[in-house]
């Protein structure tokens, strides 16, 4: 059984609390379909995002409304920037999308 871990207004505390993500490769998400619907790469920029993603996967079976709540609270302060600039953090634009309707996705963790 999965623990559910309490986080607060910091990115950076919450990310420090997610488990490390040194074995993965990327994160592919897919609709409904099946169709390839991003990837999140485990590269410079995009380690934080790969580590929440990484961790709703761990709690939800899909990336629906309830996990893309969870996830945008683990983004702490940067999810009200996000919100007030569309574009500027595309995984939480996506987070942010979810949560207010829009399809769930399906997660799929590609090891290193």
């Amino acid at each position: 059984m999965t623990t559910t871990l309490l986080f607060g207004p910091s990115f950076k505390d919450n990310l420090a609390r997610l488990p490390a993500i040194d074995g993965v490769a990327r994160i592919d998400l897919f609709d409904a379909n099946g169709t390839l619907a991003g990837s999140i790469a485990n590269q410079p920029g995009q380690q934080g995002s790969l580590a929440v993603y990484q961790y709703l996967k761990t709690r939800f079976a899909t990336l629906d409304a309830q996990a893309a709540e969870l996830g945008l609270e683990i983004f702490a302060e940067h999810t009200p920037g996000a919100r007030t600039t569309p574009g500027a953090h595309p995984n939480i634009d996506r987070l942010i999308a979810i949560a207010g309707g829009a399809p769930a996705l399906s997660l799929e963790i590609i090891p290193a």
